[in-house]
């Protein structure tokens, strides 16, 4: 059997609705039958379906990346041919873009829509998505990666100009809560506080916020973090000490919000510090950290080189802490776990044309979040107590005098209220409607 014959074979078999559907409904009823049951929307907009440019969605492994992709195709079901990369036999055939544009040409004419899942297995992903660009297969191309370090180093050259990017994180509070009645405004803030809390503690990764028990969901946290550590660090990435990895991604569990010292990590982990800033990049750019830098606009005494890392999801964090505790308030951690999870409400907002940092002093005086757009600035405290009365700290009075910031939002939980110092418009927030914020009228919308 040719090469071609046994890929358009392998195609059939991946794509049933194709090749074996007896009429159109019945093949868009084998495709939904992939999907979940429940479809929540998304904050990000549909990728722009273009003929001349592929639109590349990254996120994390489980984030609903897949199920978004195929909303985002709707119109183009059934006609929408599906190439799971982390299938073997496919992936070994398919090493040419050019067989793939000889069977759509030949035998696939009547293919409306690519749709390439998990391309990162592939080897030159890159390369393969500008050759489906440049030679214009006249169809729209979507591709999703669960891992941005394998993608973006072999891409990065080759898809300039040809492809539009986006990412996709775990559900942002507003984006649970959307679908909420509003009908009955006490039960709505009753239901949508159970969802803030149980996003402390479990986080809000689709399958975990859809699961019904909170057992089930320790239990998805735990299969998860598994794939996450195993499959990703070992399979993809090749990592021989996961000893060391796993160890690393428990101490920095322990310190979310505090800065990290490379060569401490290393003698903890028996590892040297040049690992240690590999393994963090690999988590990074596959979506289980973020590294926050200081922000330094310049003033004598600021840090301008310490890090911090955060979670992309608390509940990752809780399991690789190994504390799962569910009642929020008589936690030790409390504070950290709310200046994680409003550190990824920011970043599941954040457009790409702001960057995200915290502010401290050599003196010890510091601003939890800085958000920059262009020249302007605004800024983010975090207070895991109740507050009775409106105040800032010295800290983030000493961060206003020194910035002037357009807006300061002082997260707490319990006071909502307004203040003004100079020109700086002085917000507190509760963390329910900070969410909403973010996507209603985010503070970088006005800069």
């Amino acid at each position: 059997m040719s090469t071609k014959a046994f890929l358009l074979e392998r195609l059939l078999q991946i794509n049933p609705w194709i090749g074996r559907a007896g009429n159109a409904e019945q093949a868009r009823n084998m495709i939904k039958a992939l999907m979940p049951v429940e479809y929540i929307s998304r904050q990000a907009s549909n990728p722009v379906v273009v003929q001349d440019k592929a639109a590349v969605i990254i996120g994390p492994r489980q984030a609903g990346k897949t199920t978004f992709s195929w909303h985002c195709l709707q119109q183009f079901i059934p006609d929408v041919l599906y190439l799971n990369m982390e299938d073997v036999l496919l992936k070994s055939e398919l090493g040419s873009p050019f067989i793939l544009t000889d069977l759509l040409r030949d035998r696939l004419s009547f293919i409306q829509a690519l749709f390439i899942d998990e391309i990162q297995h592939m080897q030159e992903a890159g390369l393969f998505l500008k050759g489906l660009v440049d030679v214009r297969i006249g169809r729209p191309i979507l591709a999703t990666g669960s891992s941005s370090f394998h993608l973006r180093a072999r891409t990065r050259e080759s898809l300039a100009g040809r492809a539009v990017r986006m990412k996709i994180l775990p559900f942002s509070l507003s984006e649970m809560t959307n679908h909420i009645s509003a009908h009955n405004p006490l039960a709505r803030e009753k239901h949508v506080l159970r969802l803030l809390e149980d996003s402390f503690i479990y986080g809000s990764y689709p399958a975990v916020h859809l699961a019904e028990s909170r057992e089930s969901k320790k239990q998805i946290l735990t299969d998860l973090c598994e794939a996450l550590i195993l499959r990703d660090a070992s399979d993809v990435h090749h990592i021989q000490r996961i000893d060391a990895f796993r160890k690393l991604l428990a101490l920095l569990a322990g310190q979310i919000g505090s800065l990290i010292n490379i060569s401490e990590l290393a003698g903890h982990c028996q590892v040297d510090s040049g690992t240690v800033n590999s393994y963090l990049e690999i988590l990074e750019e596959n979506h289980i950290i973020s590294i926050l830098r200081p922000y330094a606009g310049g003033k004598r005494r600021e840090i301008t080189s310490a890090v911090k890392a955060f979670f992309i999801d608390n509940g990752v964090r809780n399991h690789l802490a190994r504390n799962m505790a569910e009642n929020f308030s008589v936690r030790g951690d409390k504070g950290a776990l709310l200046e994680n999870w409003i550190f990824s409400e920011l970043i599941k907002a954040l457009p790409l044309s702001a960057s995200l940092h915290y502010w401290r002093t050599r003196s010890g005086a510091e601003v939890d979040f800085v958000v920059a757009a262009g020249s302007e600035i605004c800024a983010v405290e975090v207070k895991s107590g109740a507050l009775r009365k409106s105040g800032l700290s010295r800290s983030a009075r000493s961060f206003i005098e020194a910035y002037h910031p357009r807006f300061f939002y002082l997260v707490n939980m319990s006071l909502n209220a307004e203040a003004s110092i100079g020109s700086t418009s002085v917000f507190y927030i509760t963390p329910t409607k900070f969410s909403g914020l973010l996507q209603s009228s985010p503070p970088w919308g006005r800069l």
